[in-house]
């Protein structure tokens, strides 16, 4: 069955997070873990180091969110352990978001969307994150491509790097470019049951949210919880109170408690067990 013939992204993700609990547990072997883990920094250490992640995540988690550079760095073979991970979270029930944040125009945009958001592409993830600051308009062929394979994406909105509010918080025309990527994700995911599957992607360690979120009407991903230094208390001050979309991810406090993937599964499942006991306290 190919996707197309399933339901929407925003059904699936609204399903597999009912089901399994609100978290997502990125797969990021960068050097230092690999090291923490007693592995080479090649691409047997990279497949081992992943291959554990699917695992003991895959058939537990909701959402896997492989960071597709710690792949690619070791060329050909990286790329062949992502599809792996890919394919095989997805047998074990885990919907996959293919950590990308791809961003370009015309033929380009068109291409990466091939690639990551239709049916028969090796790397063809549930979804991935995007990157708007090409413009809003310019991440289309992606949203079609999406939309037509029952896929989604996350756009990036609110990112917590310094740097980012010079541009994300900055004004056109009265409104914050952040604003206008909510507005557009909004505009798309209007109508849509149960939630559309334009995402956004908001840093938990951002502060203050500053952009109204009323509209939106799809799910969003929060990076920075854990290790980061992002709370629930943060994640509760940014979105209030109704979580019903929001993903909290959680990488390096989860993937510290490997190699053993027993230890591995049980830090997954204690951080999400977590966010649900303080999500139901409110």
């Amino acid at each position: 069955m190919t996707r197309s013939d399933r339901a929407s992204f925003g059904a699936r993700l609204t399903d597999t997070v009912a089901e399994r609990g609100p978290l997502c547990v990125g797969i990021d072997p960068h050097p230092g873990l690999l090291a923490q883990w007693e592995l080479p920094d090649d691409a047997n250490g990279l497949e081992r180091f992943a291959m554990t992640c699917v695992d003991a995540l895959a058939s537990e988690i909701a959402v896997l969110k492989p960071q597709s550079a710690f792949f690619e760095r070791y060329g050909s073979k990286g790329i062949a352990v992502l599809e792996r991970v890919i394919a095989e979270s997805q047998q074990a029930g885990a919907l996959v978001l293919l950590d990308v944040k791809r961003g370009d125009i015309g033929s380009t945009m068109a291409a990466y969307a091939a690639a990551y958001l239709t049916d028969g592409s090796p790397l063809a993830a549930d979804a991935v994150t995007l990157s708007p600051f090409l413009g809003f308009g310019s991440l289309e062929p992606a949203f079609q491509a999406a939309e037509k394979s029952g896929r989604g994406v996350f756009v990036l909105a609110l990112t917590s790097n310094p740097e980012a509010s010079d541009v994300q918080r900055a004004l056109n025309g009265g409104r914050s470019i952040a604003q206008t990527v909510v507005d557009g994700a909004a505009e798309r995911n209007a109508g849509v049951s149960p939630i559309g599957g334009i995402g956004l992607v908001i840093g938990a360690t951002i502060g203050t949210l500053g952009v109204d979120l009323a509209a939106l009407n799809g799910p969003v991903l929060v990076p920075g919880f854990g290790a980061q230094g992002g709370t629930m208390s943060d994640i509760r001050t940014l979105f209030g109170k109704s979580l019903r979309s929001v993903l909290p991810t959680s990488s390096r406090d989860v993937l510290k408690a490997g190699p053993d993937v027993f230890a591995l599964r049980s830090e997954a499942l204690r951080t999400r067990d977590a966010i649900v006991s303080a999500a139901g306290h409110h």
